[in-house]
């Protein structure tokens, strides 16, 4: 079966301001989802999902639907935020949305991240070749290449053991770089990161056993923290724990590809410069869906 692009895009966007998800940043007015997704459909995707909240779905579709017509399959999944929350349940859930539409294995990306067409190709030769129920993947990329000049960011740190397969993840939060060190400002050890640790920018490769696995964990989650409207179900944490419970493993596949990415406001700037460099270069088109 040919595997799905599912993008998380029903965030808050908090730290950002406003709804990062669908502001132009390529020279053709493209969002950063756009280069997903046309790296996706040149590496062999045939279907993209968007999981968004209720309220975006008009935006989604004057935007996408005239630039994806005859190119890709779109489907919308939506994540709401419950009545005694201030924010969704967090990206794990926000998979789980999903499990009606896709029947099939997958990929999982967050919106607003620029993952580079190394890292789609990788992925989808990993969907068609490799995935099975006890076998999935994540895409590695280095932590000092995931830094923001702007402010702290929040990485899945991976353990890799000699096989190449993730050992475990931990959500590592407020990483910044500090007088050359990265410094990790949580209540977690160890404080300081190396700069070449692997770490999840949430680009996961996923078979449809996932989605029963995690709905178990989810209610679970959900129970513990029915009084805690800032808790939140991350991928990480579901990856961590399918290690732990020896239920297959997880691959970290390393990719040659930059991330860059919009945590906060001043980073938009240097997105657009790093697009344009990339057009200039060659490795995109000015217009992307001309």
């Amino acid at each position: 079966m040919q595997p799905t692009l599912l993008i998380l895009a029903a965030g808050m966007a908090s730290r950002y301001g406003s709804m990062k998800q669908i502001q132009s940043f390529g020279p053709g007015g493209e969002t950063i989802m756009d280069y997903s997704i046309y790296d996706a459909i040149r590496a062999g995707y045939k279907k993209v999902a968007f999981i968004i909240r209720k309220e975006f779905e008009k935006d989604f579709r004057e935007i996408f639907e005239p630039r994806l017509k005859g190119r890709v399959e779109l489907e919308y999944v939506y994540q709401e935020v419950a009545p005694e929350r201030t924010k969704p349940w967090g990206t794990a859930q926000a998979v789980l949305c999903a499990k009606d539409v896709i029947r099939e294995p997958f990929a999982v990306i967050n919106a607003d991240d620029f993952y580079g067409r190394d890292a789609f190709e990788k992925s989808y030769k990993f969907l068609t070749t490799e995935v099975a129920s006890k076998v999935y993947s994540i895409i590695g990329y280095e932590l000092l290449k995931t830094l923001s000049d702007n402010g702290t960011v929040n990485r899945g740190v991976c353990q890799v053991d000699g096989k190449g397969n993730l050992s475990s993840i931990a959500e590592r939060l407020n990483i910044a770089l500090k007088d050359s060190r990265i410094i990790c400002d949580d209540d977690q050890q160890p404080k300081e990161l190396p700069s070449d640790s692997k770490v999840s920018m949430n680009f996961w490769c996923f078979d449809p056993s996932i989605f029963s696995y995690s709905g178990k964990l989810f209610t679970a989650f959900a129970a513990t923290n029915s009084g805690n409207p800032k808790a939140e179900f991350f991928i990480p944490l579901v990856a961590d724990q399918f290690i732990k419970d020896k239920e297959g493993v997880i691959k970290v596949i390393p990719t040659s590809s930059q991330w860059f990415g919009v945590t906060y406001k001043e980073d938009a700037p240097e997105v657009k410069a790093s697009l344009e460099e990339l057009v200039q270069a060659g490795e995109y088109p000015p217009a992307l869906w001309v």
